[in-house]
C-alpha cells in the first residue's frame, strides 16, 4: 500500500461486507473517512483518537477491519512502515502545515452546521513535560559536549581523533549522570573546568583551515557554542565556570542538548520542565429542548503549545487572532485570571468585539489592603481636565505621561498637614502619587473589579469550568501532558492532532446520540439525595 498522498478511494466489496458484519453499528474509524480525504491523515488522526504509537497504528492498518474499511483497503493489504507516519509529521511540520488537519475538520464542521462564529468559548491551558529530563548545570555541559563529540564522530573521524587525548574516552564515552559524578563541590567544579576547556578546545579546532567545513555549522556545534556562553565566561580565550548560567535575553536557558527548547515553568505548587498548551473550545450546549433540532458538539477550534515559562496573559491576543483568520471569533471568551488584563479587556472588545469575561486581580496596593478607603478606586479622576480628587477633597499638582502610564502628583505641602496623611501615603518628602492607565484600561479595570463581585458575574463565569473536562479527556485519554517528540514545533502538531481527534470522538458521540458522560459521586455522596434526609432538611 502506497502512503505518499493520495485520496481514498471506493471501499472493496470484500472489505465492506466483513466490516459491516463484524462491526453492525460501525465505529469510529469506519465514520471518520468522510471527514478527511487523505490515508495518511485519516491514519495519522486514527492513531491520536486511540493513543498509539506508530508500530500500533501501523499494525493496526494490517490487522483492524474497521481501519482497512476506513482507509478503504483490501483485506489482504499488508499494510506500511511505520517510520511513515514520522516522515508525514515532519513534513506538516517543515512545511508550517501543523494546523492543516484541525483546519480541514473545521471546514467540514461549518458545512454541515456544527460550527459558527459567535456565541461563547473557553480556554484554559495545561503543563506538557518534555520528553527529556532537566539536567544539573554539570550534566548540561558535560551531555553537551558528549553530543556534539558523538555527531562529529559520525560526520568526521578521523578529523577528530587527531583533536583529542586518550582521557577525553574517560570522560565522553558514557552519559554524564549525577550518580557517576563527584560529590565533593571542589570536584565538581574541577570536574566543570575541565569540561569547559574541552568544549573550548574543540571550538578553537574547528575554527582551523584543516577542519571541514561543513562541520562547524553543524547543529550540535551551534549547540555547544550556545551551552559554553551560558554556562561559562568565555572572555580571554578560556572558560571560567560560572556560579549559574546566564540566560539569553531571547534564548532563555538551556537545560538538556536533546531539547534545547524545552524551559522550566512554574504555575502556583506545580514546576515541570517542558511546554504549556493553550485550548479553546465552542461552548455549545449538547442537548436541546427542541426534539427535531440536532444537538451541536463542543468542539476544540484553536490550539497554541508554548514554551513553559510562557504567561498565560501573553497568548490571549494570539488566539483571538488565529480564531479571526478562521472566521471563528465568539461574542464571549471565557478564561481565568491569568489570561485577563485591562488593556486586553478593551482591545478584545474594539479590535475583535469579543467580551473577554474573567476575574481580574484585585488591587495589590497596601492602600486597598488596609481597607480604609485611600486605593485608587476612591480618588475622582478629570479625565479632560486631567486633575486628580483625592478622598479629602484635595486636587492633584500635577499630571504627567511618564512611558505608557500617567502619573499624578499631590503637592507636598497639601499631602502635609492632611490628617489622614498615614492612611494615604508612607512617602515623607512628597506627597501622594497615583500611577493609572490610559483611560479606557483605566475605567475598564476598575469596572471589572466591581462586576466580579455580582452574581450575574460568578453565574456567567461558571461556564468555564467545563474547560477542565476537555483538559481532563486530552490528558488521561490521549496523552496530552507527555510530549511524544522533541522541540518546540514537534510538539505542536502533537497537541493539534489530539485536538482533532477529541473533536471526532465528541462529533461521533453526538451523531451516535451518546449521551454525555455526567460528574462521577461516590455512593456515600449520593446518600445527600435520599428521601429521609431531604425530609429532615425541610424540617
Amino acid at each position: 500500500m502506497s502512503m505518499y498522498p493520495r485520496e481514498l478511494g471506493t471501499i472493496p466489496e470484500e472489505t465492506a461486507r466483513v466490516a459491516r458484519a463484524a462491526c453492525p453499528k460501525g465505529t469510529l474509524a469506519m465514520r471518520l473517512r468522510d471527514a478527511l480525504g487523505w490515508r495518511l491523515a485519516v491514519v495519522t488522526v486514527l492513531q491520536y483518537t486511540e493513543n498509539l504509537t506508530d508500530r500500533q497504528a501501523a499494525n493496526a492498518v494490517r490487522e483492524r477491519i474497521d481501519w482497512k474499511y476506513s482507509l478503504g483497503l483490501e483485506l489482504t493489504d499488508p499494510g506500511f512502515d511505520f517510520s511513515l507516519l514520522s516522515e508525514f509529521r515532519t513534513r506538516l511540520a517543515d512545511e508550517g502545515a501543523e494546523t492543516l488537519l484541525l483546519d480541514r475538520l473545521l471546514e467540514v464542521c461549518k458545512q454541515r452546521g456544527w460550527l459558527k462564529a459567535g456565541g461563547k468559548q473557553r480556554t484554559d491551558s495545561t503543563h506538557v513535560l518534555a520528553r527529556v529530563r532537566s539536567l544539573s548545570n554539570l550534566e548540561c555541559v558535560g551531555e553537551t559536549l558528549r553530543a556534539t563529540l558523538d555527531d562529529l564522530a559520525q560526520l568526521a573521524p578521523e578529523w577528530l581523533v587527531r583533536q583529542i587525548s586518550p582521557d577525553w574516552f574517560e570522560r565522553y564515552s558514557h552519559r554524564v549522570e549525577n550518580y557517576r559524578l563527584p560529590k565533593a563541590e571542589s570536584q565538581r567544579t574541577a570536574l566543570a573546568q575541565q569540561i569547559g576547556a574541552d568544549g573550548v578546545h574543540l571550538l578553537q579546532s574547528l575554527e582551523q583551515p584543516d577542519a571541514p567545513a561543513e562541520l562547524k555549522d553543524s547543529a550540535s556545534v551551534q549547540m555547544l557554542r550556545q551551552v559554553w556562553q551560558q554556562y561559562y565566561d568565555l572572555s580571554g580565550g578560556k572558560a571560567k565556570w560560572r556560579a549559574g548560567p546566564q540566560e539569553s535575553s531571547d534564548e532563555g536557558i538551556i537545560r538538556s542538548p536533546y531539547d534545547p527548547e524545552a524551559r522550566t515553568g512554574k504555575k502556583r505548587e506545580t514546576t515541570w520542565f517542558g511546554y504549556k498548551v493553550h485550548l479553546t473550545e465552542t461552548c455549545a450546549l449538547e442537548t436541546t429542548e427542541d426534539a427535531q433540532a440536532r444537538a451541536m458538539p463542543q468542539l476544540i477550534v484553536e490550539v497554541q503549545t508554548t514554551v513553559a515559562n510562557v504567561q498565560d496573559v501573553e497568548l490571549t491576543a494570539s488566539i483571538q487572532e488565529e480564531l479571526a483568520k478562521r472566521d471563528l471569533l465568539p461574542e464571549q471568551q471565557i478564561v481565568d485570571t491569568g489570561y485577563v488584563d485591562a488593556e486586553l479587556l478593551v482591545s478584545s472588545q474594539q479590535k475583535h468585539g469579543i467580551r473577554l469575561v474573567g476575574p481580574v486581580l484585585s488591587d495589590n496596593s497596601w492602600q486597598a489592603k488596609a481597607g480604609k478607603g485611600f486605593d485608587l478606586a476612591q480618588f475622582q479622576l478629570d479625565w479632560q481636565n486631567q486633575q486628580a480628587t483625592c478622598p479629602q477633597g484635595q486636587t492633584s499638582a500635577r499630571w504627567s505621561q511618564a512611558g505608557e502610564r500617567m502619573e499624578v502628583v499631590f503637592a507636598p505641602e497639601v499631602c502635609a498637614g492632611c490628617p489622614v496623611r498615614d492612611d494615604c501615603t508612607r512617602s515623607q518628602t512628597t506627597g501622594r502619587v497615583l500611577h493609572l492607565r490610559p483611560q479606557e484600561a483605566h475605567e475598564a479595570l476598575h469596572a471589572r473589579r466591581q462586576e466580579q463581585q455580582t452574581p450575574q458575574f460568578r453565574q456567567q463565569y461558571a461556564t468555564r469550568a467545563g474547560i477542565e473536562g476537555t483538559l481532563s479527556q486530552a490528558v488521561r485519554g490521549k496523552g496530552l501532558r507527555r510530549a511524544r517528540y522533541d522541540g518546540l514545533q514537534k510538539t505542536y502538531v502533537q497537541h493539534v492532532l489530539i485536538a482533532v481527534a477529541i473533536n471526532l470522538v465528541r462529533i461521533d458521540a453526538v451523531l451516535m446520540n451518546t449521551p454525555r458522560g455526567k460528574t462521577r459521586q461516590s455512593h456515600f455522596g449520593q446518600l445527600a439525595s435520599h428521601p429521609s434526609l431531604q425530609g429532615q432538611a425541610a424540617a
